[in-house]
């Protein structure tokens, strides 16, 4: 015991050692639950149970962010928030991108689950070895700060001159190429088994990537893409490792139980990608604005952010209002 209360309140990355562990026990918790729990089978999740279940994960980052209030300060709690605003906001094109590496796989509603699971274990190291990297960045050299800025203006300047139908050709993705020359991929699935082992050309028994490991693999790639734009944009919010680190996951986490409902509807919300640029241009010029009019206040921050979203949303569900229903996964095989 004496040793334990000195660990417990130990400082590791600004913040005290036990609001780590309590936020790792608590995304642990969550992630046990829904798969050991709610989805030990292999299933179709429908909208309503997508709902009920992103509900679930934003209620928690929500309670969560209070008691970061509580415990870290006001400052503290409106800047997770934030943090946590953005990077939901920022990862609605990832769902979109999510949707179309499903349908270019083929792979059934039933698996997509899984993969998105596993998916966030990956998505929980990745985000800790760029936040980590940030950080120590930031620490040692503090004029990081103004490139991650230009970054976010050109980011935001690039996307907003985007045309709305601008996708990316998966069948022509570099990585895509890569994978199937240098690995062994199946043509078709095996249930919901990333590896099966079966014969090649030669008859010997060697080990298989299915395609439902392709879209894992894609999708961590697709992460690790829009992680470079949603993190230097909460390190202009805060430079706490603490809030930058827990709001990402907490957004990530109910975004991907969302999955199910958004894919379905994605393309309502063709328009929000301007609103997203704006954002990002919004949280660049705060970086060159703090030796001029001093840092941005919280609240401000966060309703500007909250704003420029909403204005997107009610944009984008006005001008798709007669668009037809998008394809589902299943129907558009490749």
């Amino acid at each position: 015991m004496s040793t334990l209360v000195p660990f417990l309140m130990a400082d590791f990355l600004g913040t005290a050692t036990w609001l780590w562990l309590v936020f790792i026990t608590i995304v642990i918790s969550l992630l046990v639950f829904d798969l050991g729990v709610l989805h030990r089978e292999h299933r179709e999740i429908g909208v309503k149970e997508s709902l009920l279940l992103s509900a679930g994960y934003i209620t928690a980052g929500l309670l969560f962010g209070l008691w970061v209030w509580n415990v870290k300060g006001d400052t503290a709690g409106m800047d997770f928030y934030t943090g946590f605003l953005i990077e939901k906001s920022l990862s609605m094109d990832n769902v979109f991108l999510m949707a179309m590496i499903f349908s270019f796989l083929a792979i059934p509603r039933k698996y997509q689950h899984e993969v998105l699971f596993w998916g966030i274990l990956g998505v929980i190291v990745l985000r800790a070895l760029m936040i980590g990297l940030g950080a120590a960045l930031i620490a040692q050299f503090s004029w990081i700060l103004y490139v991650f800025g230009a970054f976010l203006l050109l980011s935001g300047v690039k996307m907003l001159f985007s045309k709305v139908d601008d996708h990316p050709d998966l069948a022509e993705n570099g990585m895509v190429k890569f994978l199937r020359k240098h690995m062994r991929v199946t043509d078709r699935l095996h249930e919901g088994r990333f590896f099966v082992r079966q014969p090649d050309a030669d008859g010997n028994m060697v080990r298989w990537a299915t395609p439902l490991f392709l879209a894992l693999v894609l999708i961590e790639c697709a992460d690790l893409v829009f992680a470079i734009d949603s993190v230097p944009a909460i390190f202009a919010i805060t430079q706490d490792p603490f809030i930058v680190y827990t709001s990402n996951i907490f957004a990530i986490l109910g975004l991907r139980a969302l999955y199910f409902a958004l894919a379905a509807m994605i393309h309502r919300f063709a328009y929000l990608k301007y609103a997203l640029a704006l954002v990002l241009v919004f949280i660049g010029a705060k970086i060159f604005l703090v030796g001029i009019i001093g840092k941005t206040p919280p609240v401000i921050s966060l309703s500007v952010t909250l704003g420029l979203l909403i204005g997107g949303v009610l944009l984008s569900l006005w001008k798709t209002r007669n668009d037809p229903p998008a394809l589902d996964a299943e129907k558009t095989p490749h």
